[in-house]
């Protein structure tokens, strides 16, 4: 068996998107599954929507992912180089006159104008679909020498053959089978020396030793196009598999106006969702495992990755299940390791500088086994950095009778040596002299107390409030 190529080659016009994300995922697994190499090729020929940090996002949030490239412009395998495509033009422009020369191709001259004015008449002549007319290919040789001493602008078109059928065995879809009668002469160079992209990709593919191909749905139609060129030159062709769509939580396709589900890598990294938790998520977007696990290692999914088990039907990007997941990775942390993933977070909204690290670090340790996601701590923590308003809820309480008789017997017991034990002693002593129990006694003490109807352990709270406030707000409050 030759050894598994599989590459990953986004354009430089926008960020690491989840569905270009996806695809990088799944090379990347079946790749090092078979021992092979991850190659990152840049297609940067669209160079009017080329995005400046475009090329740079991908490699970042591609290796915040744990999706390390073998090969890259960044790390080129001289064997193989260069990794971006308008580096590579006189590779293209080598090839492209092989094919004119063998007859597969010629330079058409029909300007932009000419080509839109024979597809209208093509429109309203009712043709179901339009093609280019071959013109240029059965121009006489004078008009050609002609053309050429005028220097007029050509591209280059593939010559379509007649009759040939392409078939193909999808990773995911099984059997697919096109016909060339349905493809028209297509542009494989345009006037401006750049190619387009079903040619260089396949040119790419075969002098990088592509040997899998793993790529979005929307591809599918290109693969004819790229089997054609393979067939003509007489290279083998790569294992192609097409995945299927991410949808929302509507099972509508996942789209970059689609302001529900957020769209880039980088939005979750900000939202402090954990690298091996989107790993894994992303990981079961498309693919599933035979048995019920659903948290994996890094190294575990590349061993357990079979590309048999990549489905045919769409896969939900299910934000709750992310959650989920990322809030189980969170749980595995070390008190050392949660703090410092936590801090960052905590520390964008309130001045962490200005409380005692021991009491910051037993401030935020109350909500590890609650918070999902790093950016989620600036609620939770809130009360204890600012006043907050009291809920409808909250104001309920209050105006019960035995909030005040808590309020008053707590503040009586007031432990002059402010820590949890004695909170706890005080507590204790304010249900028995109160008479109160369940949640007239908690419910009453902690908003009393908080202002909050809900929240982590009541006597650390307290504690990390401190007397001064607790005091304050229980004298105010029972007047």
């Amino acid at each position: 068996m030759k050894r598994v190529r599989v590459r990953y080659a986004p354009s430089p016009t926008g960020f690491l998107h989840i569905g270009n994300a996806r695809t990088a995922l799944f090379d990347y697994l079946i790749a090092k599954h078979y021992d092979g190499d991850f190659v990152l090729r840049i297609e940067d020929t669209d160079i009017e929507r080329n995005v400046e940090g475009g090329e740079e996002s991908q490699l970042k949030y591609l290796e915040w992912l744990g999706i390390i490239p073998d090969e890259s412009p960044q790390k080129p395998n001289p064997k193989y180089a260069p990794y971006r495509q308008m580096e590579r033009l006189d590779i293209y422009k080598k090839y492209t006159n092989q094919l004119i020369e063998e007859g597969h191709a010629y330079k058409c001259y029909c300007t932009s104008e000419e080509l839109d004015e024979d597809y209208q008449r093509q429109k309203d002549a009712g043709y179901a679909s339009t093609r280019y007319s071959q013109k240029c290919l059965h121009l006489d040789e004078e008009t050609k020498k002609q053309y050429e001493v005028e220097e007029r602008p050509y591209s280059v078109r593939l010559k379509v053959p007649t009759d040939e059928v392409y078939t193909f065995e999808d990773i995911v879809r099984g059997t697919v089978t096109f016909e060339s009668k349905d493809i028209g002469d297509w542009v494989i160079m345009k006037t401006n020396g750049i190619p387009t992209y079903n040619f260089a990709v396949v040119v790419d593919d075969y002098l990088m030793e592509i040997s899998h191909v793993l790529r979005g749905e929307e591809h599918i139609s290109n693969t004819p196009k790229q089997l054609m060129l393979f067939r003509m030159f007489g290279w083998e062709a790569p294992l192609y598999g097409h995945m299927t769509l991410i949808v929302n939580e509507n099972h509508k396709k996942l789209s970059k106006r689609d302001n529900s589900i957020m769209q880039y890598i980088s939005q979750y990294e900000e939202q402090g969702y954990l690298a091996e938790a989107m790993f894994n998520f992303m990981a079961l977007l498309g693919w599933s495992y035979p048995g019920e696990k659903e948290l994996f290692t890094h190294d575990e999914l590349i061993e357990v990755f079979d590309e048999s088990r990549l489905s045919k039907s769409p896969s939900m990007f299910d934000v709750n299940k992310l959650t989920w997941m990322n809030h189980q990775y969170l749980k595995d942390k070390t008190d050392e390791e949660w703090l410092a993933f936590v801090k960052p977070y905590a520390s964008k909204n309130y001045d962490l500088s200005a409380k005692d690290e021991a009491w910051v670090d037993q401030c935020l340790l109350l909500y590890k086994e609650q918070l999902q996601f790093g950016a989620e701590i600036t609620d939770l923590i809130e009360m204890f950095f600012k006043d907050t308003d009291l809920t409808d809820e909250a104001r309920e309480v209050l105006a019960e009778d035995s909030t005040k008789v808590v309020a008053q017997t707590f503040l009586n017991n007031l432990p002059s040596d402010w820590t949890v034990e004695a909170l706890k002693e005080a507590f204790n002593a304010t249900k028995k002299e109160s008479g109160l129990k369940g949640k007239p006694l908690f419910m009453g003490l902690r908003v009393a107390a908080t202002h909050q109807n809900h929240g982590p352990d009541l006597m650390s709270s307290l504690y990390l409030l401190g007397r001064e406030t607790i005091e304050k707000r229980l004298t105010d409050y029972v007047g």
